[in-house]
């Protein structure tokens, strides 16, 4: 057997396999013999079936098989022992395989295209600077949560006629009269006219509808249309709307009671800790939000600054073939910058991990992380002492599940975020001070 390489660039090479007859017809001719002895055909006694029969029966069939089995054994083996970081897979070359005469076999030759990924720099240094917001908690965002706070844990009760801020149960239904769907309608997500022609109607009042203009936000309207099976509402649709149903909330008071509600029994006693746990609350959940665009920051920067050659063309034809009959290539052409820097990151993302072995995603800490998720799912670590001591089984029948893919999942989360955490603490990042609206404005930016 002969293999050669011919590099043609950085990203691209083909590999030539040559295979003679010494290497494949020793197997073929041993797997003969052991189909004449557990074929059963009529006219031979079993196990005597001769090896000519055999051969004229079978015998192609088997040198397929066989030479099959070698070429992807060595042409693993060959890219394994040097060191080839390939990207995709492997493509034959249709024109030269379907060439070949299976009918006179002596010497085979094959030949691959491969998409290689060269070694590439990756600066990480205090002079790449970026920027992470850092939202302050003001006045307005501590009312609009108290105002929250007391609608989500107030008392709800029905209402002969509706006013601002009531939400209208009722049925929807086509201006033929064809009942559609039973909705909740919230009068302070609709749009300004359309509130003031839903409030002071009362029970079995019949209203027009028209979704596309009748809410005061694509958020609200999709919050609308969400509540049933998708396509049931038209966004663009024009409805009757039979009010069956009037809720009123009564604000909650600010109290014991409400203190225990939202942060657990005792946990909050005075309407001062009260504050300040609220404000502490906001402040964690706009971390939440200020990092997760830092990330995509550092991942967008870092892709952009680092020369990555990529073997385009055939990236493009590996997806194709792939794929085939679940992807156009019109697709592949449209998304194909999407799917190039989510290789690039995970190429960046390797190369950091390779480069510092303590960034390492152990087993331990696979199961560690998903015990965790699974506790918050049962409601923040309030586990039963009999669902505790099964946690183990739990989180290994997840991570077992959809053929080992939620495994994989959760070790590239691990091993993104210990990634990350890394490459920001050799960067240069400066603090931003915004409030909620800046914020949102440098998230539509990116």
């Amino acid at each position: 057997m002969d293999i050669t390489i011919n590099k043609k660039d950085s990203a691209n090479a083909s590999i030539k396999i040559i295979i003679n007859e010494a290497d494949y017809q020793p197997n073929v001719e041993q797997k003969i013999k052991e189909y004449g002895k557990k074929a059963n055909i009529k006219g031979f006694r079993p196990g005597k079936v001769p090896s000519s029969y055999i051969k004229k029966l079978y015998g192609k069939s088997i040198l397929v098989e066989e030479i099959n089995q070698l070429l992807s054994k060595s042409l693993n083996d060959y890219i394994k022992e040097n060191d080839l970081q390939i990207l995709g897979e492997p493509l034959p070359n249709q024109e030269k395989a379907e060439a070949i005469d299976w009918d006179s076999p002596k010497e085979f030759e094959f030949e691959y295209d491969l998409g290689l990924v060269d070694e590439f720099e990756l600066k990480l240094d205090d002079k790449l600077k970026i920027e992470k917001y850092v939202i302050e908690v003001d006045k307005k965002a501590m009312n609009e949560t108290f105002d929250n706070l007391k609608k989500q844990y107030g008392e709800t009760e029905s209402v002969e006629e509706s006013a601002a801020g009531d939400t209208l149960e009722g049925v929807l239904s086509t201006e033929d009269g064809e009942i559609q769907e039973r909705v909740i309608l919230p009068l302070e997500d609709l749009e300004k006219k359309a509130q003031k022609n839903y409030t002071g109607v009362k029970k079995d009042t019949e209203l027009k509808l028209e979704v596309a203009k009748a809410f005061e936000s694509e958020e609200a309207k999709s919050r609308f249309i969400g509540q049933n099976e998708p396509g049931s509402i038209n966004p663009d649709g024009e409805y009757v709307f039979k009010v069956t149903d009037i809720k009123r909330t009564k604000p909650a008071e600010i109290n014991q009671e409400l203190f225990d509600k939202v942060f657990g029994k005792d946990a909050v006693k005075s309407e001062e800790e009260f504050n300040e746990k609220i404000k502490e609350t906001i402040s964690e959940n706009y971390n939440r939000e200020t990092e997760n665009l830092l990330n995509r920051d550092v991942q967008n920067t870092l892709v952009e600054k680092t020369k990555i050659d990529l073997p385009d063309e055939f990236l493009k034809k590996w997806l194709l073939l792939s794929n085939q009959g679940k992807i156009t290539q019109e697709q592949i052409d449209k998304e194909y910058d999407l799917y190039t820097k989510d290789l690039r990151w995970n190429l960046i993302k390797n190369k950091v991990a390779a480069d510092n072995k303590d960034l390492k995603v152990e087993h331990e800490d696979i199961m560690t992380h998903t015990k965790n998720l699974i506790k918050q799912q049962f409601g923040a670590y309030g586990m039963s002492e009999q669902l505790e001591e099964n946690l183990d089984n739990f989180a290994n029948n997840y991570l077992q599940g959809e053929k080992g893919e939620n495994y994989r999942k959760v070790f590239e989360e691990l091993l993104n975020i210990k990634v990350m955490d890394h490459v920001k603490s050799l960067i240069t990042i400066k603090e931003k001070k915004v409030d909620l609206d800046g914020f949102k404005k440098a998230v539509e930016k990116n």
